[in-house]
């Protein structure tokens, strides 16, 4: 039997191809090797990233308002741009509206501009929600509100504009969406969405179950307390101050009083009815006006006349509405004594006499609330100072009546209702004696001819004209 027997002296060392080649595979087998392993933890990494975003997004749509998760497939949108203030209230900013203007959304606008915005109604659908307009919550100059029920449940208030062709009616509208549109804070009015089409005009608001404060101050509704009325009017302030100082743009009402303050099921205040709001930019101290903003006896000596005014028109609203909240009647009653019908200039006598604790306590406070009621009333001079510069900011009213910061002495602020002096408003302002004035001439005839009572009834008709 023969046997088998390599010759290990006779093999010839391997080629330098080979050499190589064996490197090469080597080399790629552990390449692969490494790009499997790699590709196996990045899918497991992939898929839990995934899996937490997913519960993530599942909390967050938990955390959204019922009002906000309504379907909206079926309802026309626009973008907007979500941004926050220094104190971190989220701001939303919807295009100015115009009509025929398309609609759609781009793709890159994400799911929390969706939640946020206000929402694009049909009328056939407020047809639906307000079951064909059938409960009336109140009218007014420009328009009629109904009570409506979205879809998932939330009560609103629809206001429907009239006269839908008339411009002055369409700027109400794009005033309305265009300011209170892009704010959100909680003593403003919410904005859920409205309808904008040929035949309709509609806002879609929140519902607020207890109205508005006029109702409490001077109607049949059963009385707030005194320490809830001090809460409202610290509420309001800071919804007015988020507008003039915490917005990218300057937000302007015009018309700040108590049938524009509204109160929820708990009495929080929220300003509304933008309908004569502006937006201007900061950096611009005087606004141009077009016409007469606002209500007789609210509204700022300045605002009587065409000339640049400031922001500062709405502190001098707020303190009109601060004598009212704490005097618990209107600035003008013509049924009281003379000297007490207007009250503005009745807090003014009795503080100068030292008798302001006892003028609230005429006016029904508490007595245990009566020096926090003399404060509002401080707070309420300074607000209506004849120089819109003399009046304070409004977070400086918020600390004022917080208590947080001591209050001045108020000047004189009838100074429009003396004719022995010159009446100008400020370098940023207009001159009361710049240009004839029939309402200044009526006036001033009144008080030269007769000091006294003449003098009392005109500055009572100035006011509340």
């Amino acid at each position: 039997m023969s046997t088998f027997q390599y010759d290990f002296n006779n093999q010839e060392p391997p080629s330098d191809f080979e050499t190589f080649n064996n490197s090469v595979n080597s080399a790629m087998d552990r390449f692969l090797a490494a790009a499997i392993i790699s590709g196996v933890v990045g899918t497991v990494a992939s898929v839990t990233v995934v899996y937490f975003i997913i519960d993530c997004l599942k909390k967050a749509g938990s955390a959204i308002p019922s009002y906000a998760r309504i379907a909206t497939n079926d309802l026309e949108k626009f973008p907007q741009v979500v941004r926050s203030s220094p104190s971190g209230v989220i701001s939303v900013a919807p295009p100015a509206i115009s009509p025929g203007h398309n609609w759609e959304v781009p793709d890159e606008f994400g799911t929390l501009e969706r939640f946020l915005k206000p929402t694009r109604f049909s009328s056939e659908q407020l047809a639906v929600y307000t079951r064909d307009y059938a409960t009336l919550l109140g009218s007014g100059a420009y328009g009629v509100v109904f009570k409506g029920e979205l879809p998932n449940g939330t009560l609103v208030a629809v206001k429907v504009l009239t006269n839908v062709h008339d411009k002055r009616i369409e700027e109400q509208f794009m005033a309305e969406v265009s300011s209170i549109g892009r704010t959100h804070h909680i003593n403003l009015v919410r904005l859920y969405g409205f309808c904008f089409d040929s035949t309709t005009r509609a806002l879609v608001y929140e519902y607020m179950e207890n109205g508005s404060l006029d109702g409490f101050l001077f109607g049949n509704k059963t009385a707030i307390d005194w320490c809830k009325m001090h809460e409202i009017a610290v509420g309001t302030a800071k919804g007015i101050a988020y507008l003039h100082e915490e917005c990218e743009q300057r937000i302007v009402h015009y018309d700040i009083k108590p049938a524009n303050i509204l109160l929820d099921r708990n009495l929080s205040p929220k300003v509304a009815d933008f309908g004569l709001a502006k937006l201007h930019n900061r950096e611009s101290s005087r606004l141009l006006m077009t016409g007469f903003r606002g209500t007789p006896g609210y509204a700022a000596p300045e605002m009587w006349k065409p000339f640049p005014v400031t922001y500062k028109c709405d502190v001098y609203s707020f303190g009109m509405l601060l004598f009212e909240i704490a005097g618990r009647r209107r600035n003008h009653d013509p049924n009281l004594s003379e000297s007490t019908q207007w009250l503005p200039r009745w807090t003014w006598e009795m503080l100068q006499t030292g008798e302001l604790l006892v003028m609230v306590g005429l006016c029904g406070v508490a007595e245990s609330e009566r020096e926090k009621a003399s404060r509002m009333l401080k707070v309420a001079l300074l607000c209506i100072q004849y120089k819109p510069e003399a009046r304070p900011a409004m977070s400086t009213v918020v600390k004022m009546l917080e208590g947080d910061m001591e209050i001045p002495t108020p000047e004189y602020p009838f100074e429009y209702l003396d004719p022995a002096k010159p009446h100008q408003l400020s370098d940023n302002g207009s001159e009361w004696d710049s240009e004839p004035s029939a309402l200044r001439a009526t006036y001033s005839e009144g008080c030269c001819s007769n000091p006294g009572k003449q003098s009392v009834q005109n500055e009572i008709e100035l006011a509340t004209r």
